[in-house]
């Protein structure tokens, strides 16, 4: 029944089904679409579904299996992942429930009620005791681009207009080590599971102590995007209306998180493709790349994906980088 998996990964699949459900038979398995940095499959065993995960053993900067799962654990006995029957980071591999997901489009109440569960989803996942420490997020982000340079993926002085935004950007953020809380980051549409009740958060392979405004503003890029949207997120989230000061911050990591996901997604293109050399940043609108994936000339998570995907998020983040918006929100955040 385990042959759809790679037979290389069959005895840790097989060793964590048996410890999560015992002598239960497995009476169906079928992959699962979604994951990048994993096999993912649906698994019928003992009379009831269950998710199987195998990880693909990345590891950079902010990915380490170990953390991963004890925030993902921390997450499941919260309430926010879905609960965990086994674990073994060390083989990495992950047995728990599974969530029959409907589209986030489809969530009752629509948008508003949207945007107000995932403002609760983020007051949820920041009350849980603080995640582990990998670093501040302005210093991830520029280990990423020197990492990047180094792999000569773009031709020379091509990322040099996103470096000087970024470096704007390290200046002017106020890090506080002292308000960092558990943090997903990367908590965009693909991660976010509704059973069309509720949220739940998957995929913790990059989840750490973070600013609390990391995951509001991965959130309010892709799914609650308009101002008004915005704020009802940030009223579920705290309690309370916005201001112009966290206006002015929100902002601003919303930047930080575009040039973030253009980082990663070039990553895999550099890794898949090391002789390759872009010369150009040319790329669709988010709204045009999105609809090539929603109506097929796409796939997600394919190279050519991930390719394109960089590109329209450096170029948004220099399109950001051009707005009155956001040169008042730096003089806001210098201002103190």
């Amino acid at each position: 029944m385990l042959e759809s998996i790679p037979a290389d990964r069959r005895e840790t699949a097989r060793t964590a089904l048996k410890a999560a459900f015992g002598t239960a038979s497995v009476s169906s398995i079928k992959p699962v679409g979604g994951g990048a940095s994993a096999l993912i499959y649906r698994v019928e065993i003992g009379g009831r579904p269950c998710l199987l995960r195998l990880e693909s053993f990345l590891r950079d900067e902010v990915r380490d299996p170990a953390r991963a799962y004890l925030c993902m654990q921390a997450a499941a006995e919260a309430g926010i992942a879905p609960s965990v029957h086994y674990a073994d980071a060390a083989a990495g591999v992950v047995v728990m429930d599974f969530i029959e997901s409907r589209l986030l489009a489809d969530y009752p109440g629509g948008p508003e009620a949207l945007s107000r569960a995932l403002g609760r989803l983020v007051a949820r996942l920041q009350a849980i005791p603080a995640f582990p420490v990998v670093g501040d997020y302005p210093s991830i982000i520029g280990g990423m681009f020197d990492r990047l340079l180094r792999s000569r993926l773009f031709a020379d002085g091509l990322l040099d207009p996103h470096r000087e935004g970024f470096e704007r950007i390290r200046a002017a953020y106020p890090w506080n080590d002292t308000a960092l809380v558990s943090s997903h980051n990367d908590s965009h549409p693909g991660n976010i599971v509704s059973d069309g009740e509720r949220l739940w958060l998957v995929d913790w392979e990059t989840a750490y102590r973070n600013d609390p405004l990391a995951d509001v503003a991965i959130m309010t890029t892709f799914i609650a995007s308009t101002p008004d949207l915005q704020e009802v997120l940030i009223r579920s989230w705290l309690g309370r209306p916005s201001d112009g000061p966290l206006r002015a911050r929100l902002l601003v990591m919303r930047q930080l998180v575009r040039l973030f996901y253009a980082l990663a997604n070039s990553f895999h293109v550099a890794n898949a493709r090391p002789g390759l050399r872009e010369t150009d940043l040319a790329a669709p609108t988010p709204e045009a790349f999105r609809a090539a994936l929603a109506e097929g000339r796409l796939t997600s998570n394919t190279l050519e994906a991930q390719r394109i995907a960089s590109k329209v998020a450096f170029r948004t983040f220099t399109e950001g980088l051009a707005t009155s918006a956001f040169a008042d929100a730096l003089a806001t955040l210098r201002s103190g």
